[in-house]
């Protein structure tokens, strides 16, 4: 089931070491790309299907497609390694593991949009990740990689590192642009959008970690080689984190496509401890939840995941077992939303926490059924009356918590 192409190098020791990554194939694709013209690679990343590895999952060639044509304005390109959702964690792993593929990956998309001017934005928490991370860049530097003249061709690029100070809400693109500048991590109403006016008041870029990196073997390889793997709208490979109550968590590169409960059983090692499955959360925290019965029929593509009223996410998957407690598991959810708010609007900063007021109310025995009701309402209410989809990412998922595990909810309330 398993497949080795973003994680193909991660079982190779000091393969985040320029020297070791060469003698396995980093930066061998550069000839060929400076040989094609920017707009040649760009149809090459459209025709494969990549889709942003972030969560969205919007096809990222379409994205690149998006920047304004002859505007006298430089162009950006800004890395998420934001990696702040809850149960995701396969972005830490390139940076770690092999972050000359992602270095190369942003020389292939700084060509092809026109772009000599990177931003990886990295989370605040990722202390040791970012020392591997300005490691490898000052390597690829010293080779030449990075620079005036990308691997001797007159091309520059220049790739900085900008550390957050630990807020989620920076993930979301606009907020992380904002933190770029300087100023205070809060979302930007759009339209206009980043490709239009972005960091700086210049045409920008934003991609995921995953993302970028996937672009060395699409243009090594080619887009139909890419498409083997996936499903004909999902194509590709994914870094899913599985974790939870499951015999074996970890990080797996799988094929997007494949049936949910055989992934748990077959490459996680199904439920721990001989217990039933109860629910899975199926892209990180801010996706509805799925019961038992549902995940029969889902399969782990962007599709299926909507057909199924939820939403494929980073890939960040949580197995939880038959003693989960789920008023107590949608506490912490909101008590941790609640929390990385960034005050800007009002149903957000004031609404969540009274969705966790309640819910403490109800943990606490003093709830009623009305209590319920209003959680709904609260939902109803907030929900995509923000600016950007924070108060969304706690709503969505604690609504179908509501809606598919209500009696747990009335359990306390009785």
């Amino acid at each position: 089931m398993e497949v080795k192409i973003l994680s193909a190098k991660f079982d190779i020791e000091d393969a985040h070491l320029l020297e070791v990554a060469k003698k396995h194939g980093a930066y061998k694709t550069l000839d060929k790309v400076f040989s094609m013209e920017p707009g040649q690679v760009i149809d090459e990343v459209k025709n494969s299907g990549l889709r942003g590895r972030g969560g969205a999952g919007f096809p990222a060639g379409v994205k690149w497609s998006f920047l304004p044509k002859d505007l006298d304005k430089p162009v950006y390109l800004a890395v998420n390694s934001d990696e702040s959702e809850p149960a995701t964690f396969k972005d830490r792993y390139i940076l770690v593991k092999d972050p000359h593929m992602m270095i190369e990956g942003i020389i292939i998309c700084c060509y092809a949009i026109g772009c000599h001017d990177t931003y990886i934005y990295i989370r605040g928490e990722y202390t040791s990740q970012v020392k591997v991370l300005q490691r490898a860049i000052d390597e690829a530097y010293e080779a030449g990689y990075l620079g005036e003249k990308v691997d001797g061709h007159d091309f520059r690029i220049d790739v900085t590192v900008h550390r957050g100070a630990g807020a989620y809400v920076c993930g979301e693109e606009t907020a992380l642009l904002e933190s770029i500048e300087g100023k205070k991590g809060q979302p930007r109403s759009k339209p206009p959008f980043p490709a239009v006016v972005g960091l700086y008041d210049c045409p920008t870029i934003i991609n995921n970690v995953q993302s970028i990196a996937s672009l060395p073997f699409i243009l090594d390889q080619g887009a139909e080689a890419y498409k083997v793997y996936g499903t004909e709208r999902s194509s590709g490979t994914h870094l899913f984190g599985i974790s939870g109550h499951v015999e074996k968590p970890g990080m797996y590169e799988l094929p997007l496509g494949l049936p949910m409960p055989e992934v748990l059983e077959k490459v996680a090692g199904g439920v721990w401890k001989g217990r039933k499955l109860k629910a899975v959360i199926p892209g990180g925290s801010s996706t509805p939840v799925l019961t038992a019965e549902e995940i029969k029929t889902v399969t782990l593509d962007y599709e299926s995941m909507a057909e199924h009223k939820t939403m494929f996410g980073s890939g960040g998957i949580v197995v939880l077992d038959e003693t989960v407690d789920v008023v107590k598991l949608v506490e912490n959810l909101i008590y941790f939303y609640h929390h990385e708010s960034c005050g800007q609007c009002t149903p957000c900063r004031e609404g969540l926490g009274w969705m966790l007021k309640i819910v403490k109310k109800i943990i606490g025995g003093e709830g009623t059924a009305e209590d319920i009701d209003l959680l709904v309402e609260l939902c109803d209410n907030i929900e995509m009356k923000t600016v950007c989809v924070l108060s969304a990412a706690c709503t969505m998922p604690v609504r179908s918590y509501l809606n598919k595990f209500r009696e747990e909810f009335e359990a306390y309330v009785n």
